[in-house]
């Protein structure tokens, strides 16, 4: 059985489960009632992006957490045949981030196109901020496995998931806005370019509005990226940055499901 296998069951797990069609309506619904409400293409890809930031995180990192022992009797189950431990871990990661992508990409794109906002906006924001999403959603996705596999306690495991995501959303940047406080006197902006590397939010954060160019929303990290890198090439340094964020938990988890005796 091989990963694409693997994954086309998962996938028809998950879709028997219903939580994909509703994390796609959440999607639906909330931007074609900011098209309504709210007017241009523009202001809904601003409101969309605190949106983005909290909610995909936070759903990511529950239901992969969940997915994963909830997967546990099928992972016995598979591994009992000959099946290579990656392949099956390569199968569980796409049987989630796969749905839930694409879950998020529809519902926010359909809205976009039936109101024509990607022409008001312009396609590059719009598909800026469908890739962060997207980069966000297997980021938090790999840190749910990684953490599950690294608790078999499935309420501890639970807890730890929340923990990574109130940690990333809401203490890292009042830690961060602590340390320039009690160090107001010194340079920091180093200091805080290297800091806002290790959090995947505060990145996805910078890349939008890297695009949108609005001063007054970036704040300390946001103006400090775009004061080292400049738009085009701290966009690129962000990039990177996520995509390094999804690669390092994801072999973590990847190493530690090889070992694992389930």
């Amino acid at each position: 059985m091989n990963t694409l296998k693997i994954a086309r069951y998962q996938l028809r797990d998950v879709m028997r489960s219903r939580w994909v069609l509703v994390y796609g309506l959440f999607f639906l619904l909330m931007t074609d009632a900011l098209f309504r409400f709210g007017g241009s293409g523009e202001r809904v890809l601003l409101s969309l992006m605190n949106v983005v930031l909290i909610a995909i995180p936070l759903v990511s990192v529950v239901l992969g957490t969940m997915y994963l022992y909830n997967s546990r009797e099928f992972t016995e189950l598979i591994l009992s045949q000959p099946v290579r431990r990656r392949s099956l871990f390569f199968g569980l990661f796409i049987g989630l981030g796969l749905p839930s992508s694409t879950a998020f990409l529809l519902g926010t794109g359909l809205p976009f196109w039936a109101h024509g906002g990607a022409a008001d906006a312009g396609w590059g924001p719009l598909l800026l901020l469908l890739g962060t999403g997207v980069g966000l959603t297997l980021v938090f996705t790999s840190l749910a496995f990684l953490v599950a596999l690294a608790t078999e306690d499935r309420i501890k495991g639970l807890g730890y998931s929340l923990g990574l995501w109130v940690f990333f959303t809401v203490v890292f940047n009042g830690l961060v806005l602590l340390a320039i406080y009690m160090f107001s006197d010194y340079p920091m902006e180093r200091t805080v370019l290297a800091l806002s590397f290790l959090n995947p939010v505060d990145l996805g954060r910078i890349l939008l509005l890297l695009n949108f160019d609005i001063s007054a929303l970036m704040g300390f990290t946001g103006a400090v990226f775009k004061g080292f890198f400049g738009s085009g090439t701290g966009q690129a340094v962000t990039v990177g940055a996520l995509l390094l964020w999804l690669a390092v938990p994801f072999s973590l988890g990847l190493r530690s499901f090889h070992r694992k005796n389930f």
